[in-house]
C-alpha cells in the first residue's frame, strides 16, 4: 500500500543509503559466506552507531550537492559543480570505502583541469556510472534534461555510451516511480524509453565525447549503449517471467559490476519483493556480485515508489550522512 503522503525523495534517497549500508559488509563475500552469517533471508537490519556507508552514498551525495546548488540545470552550469563535488570526494578522509578505481582515475585527470571528455575514462561502463545517479531522478525537470543531467554526470568518469545510457534510464525508473507508477511497469517502459532514444547523441551535454573511442558518428557511439541496455533489460524479463527460485539474482541478468547490469539486477531485487521493502535490500545485499549497489539502487527505486513509510522508522537518524539525506531530501518532498 502506498502512502497518502509518502515523501517519495526522502524513500529513494534514504533507501539508497539504506541498501548499500546492508551491501557494504557483503560485496565480496560469496552467497554461502553471507548466508552463513546472515542467515538464508540475508542482512535485513542496520549496524553500527552510525551505519556506514559506501562510495556509492558518498558519489549521490555529491551529485545531489551540485544539482542543489546549481543556479540552473545546463550543462555549463552544473559540470563546473559536479567537477569540484567529485574532486572533494576524491580527497576526502571519509574516501575510504573501497572505491572505484575509474571514479579515482577519471577524478585525477579532472583535478589536472582536463576537459571532462578528456578526463572521462572512456572504455568504462562500471556502475559507477549510475549508482549516484538517483538524485536526478527526483529533480522536477523536463526528460530533456533529466537525460542530459544524468549522461554528463556519469560522462565526468565514465565515458562509454552503456554507462551514459544506464544511468539515464536509471534516473527515469526513479521519475517514474516518483510519479506513481505501477514498479511492475517499469521493465517495459524503460525498454520503450531505450527504443526511443537509441539514436539520441545529446551534443550539447556531452560535446566531443563520442570522438575519444573513435567513434564512426554520434548516433552510432550511442546506440551500442542502449542496445546494450536493451539486451539486459530483454535478461530482466527472461527473469521475471519464470518463479523465483530465491537464490541470487545475479545467476538471471548479472553481477552489477557494469552499468547496465546494476540497473537490471536491482529491479529484479525490487521487482521480486513488492510488498517487503527491506526484503528488496537484503535480496540485493545477498548476492556474489556488486551487492552494495545493487541494494543502493533497489532501495532508490522502492523508497521513490513508498517513500519513507518503506523504511523501519529507527533508521532514518541510525544511518551515515542521515542530517545531509533529510536535507536534501525536503527540498524535493
Amino acid at each position: 500500500m502506498i502512502d497518502s503522503s509518502p515523501r517519495r525523495a526522502a524513500g529513494s534517497l534514504f533507501g539508497l543509503a539504506y541498501g548499500d549500508a546492508l551491501g557494504k559488509p557483503t560485496e565480496f563475500l560469496t552467497v554461502a559466506e553471507i548466508v552463513r552469517r546472515y542467515g538464508p533471508t540475508g542482512p535485513r537490519e542496520l549496524v553500527g552507531q552510525p551505519a556506514l556507508v559506501t562510495d556509492d552514498t558518498q558519489m549521490a551525495l555529491a551529485v545531489a550537492w551540485a544539482l542543489h546548488d546549481a543556479p540552473e540545470h545546463t550543462p555549463e552550469a552544473v559540470e563546473p559543480l559536479l567537477r569540484r563535488r567529485f574532486l572533494d570526494w576524491s580527497v576526502s578522509p571519509d574516501n575510504n570505502r573501497a572505491p572505484g578505481m575509474t571514479c579515482l582515475r577519471a577524478c585525477a585527470e579532472l583535478d589536472r583541469g582536463l576537459p571532462w571528455q578528456e578526463a572521462t575514462v572512456a572504455g568504462s561502463k562500471g556502475c559507477g556510472a549510475n549508482m549516484r545517479v538517483t538524485p536526478v531522478g527526483l529533480l522536477d525537470v523536463d526528460l530533456d534534461t533529466l537525460a542530459g543531467l544524468a549522461q554528463l554526470q556519469a560522462g565526468l568518469t565514465h565515458g562509454h555510451p552503456t554507462g551514459l545510457a544506464a544511468s539515464e534510464l536509471t534516473a527515469y525508473a526513479v521519475r517514474l516511480l516518483r510519479d506513481g507508477a505501477a514498479p511492475a511497469d517499469l521493465p517495459a517502459a524503460l525498454a520503450d524509453r531505450a527504443r526511443e532514444q537509441r539514436r539520441v547523441y545529446r551534443g550539447e551535454w556531452l560535446g566531443d565525447l563520442w570522438q575519444r573511442p573513435g567513434g564512426s558518428t554520434p548516433q552510432e557511439f550511442i546506440a551500442r549503449g542502449w542496445d546494450e541496455c536493451l539486451d539486459a533489460l530483454a535478461r530482466l524479463d527472461v527473469a521475471l517471467a519464470a518463479p523465483d527460485d530465491g537464490g541470487d539474482p545475479c545467476r538471471l541478468t548479472g553481477e552489477g559490476w557494469i552499468a547496465e547490469e546494476a540497473l537490471a539486477t536491482a529491479l529484479l531485487c525490487a521487482l521480486r519483493h513488492p510488498d517487503d521493502p527491506v526484503g528488496a535490500l537484503a535480496r540485493g545485499a545477498t548476492t556474489a556480485g556488486d551487492s552494495d549497489s545493487i541494494a543502493a539502487l533497489a532501495g532508490a527505486f522502492v523508497g521513490a515508489a513508498h517513500g519513507m513509510s518503506a523504511w523501519p522508522a529507527g533508521w532514518a537518524t541510525r544511518i551515515e550522512y542521515a542530517d545531509q539525506l533529510a536535507t536534501l531530501a525536503a527540498a524535493r518532498d
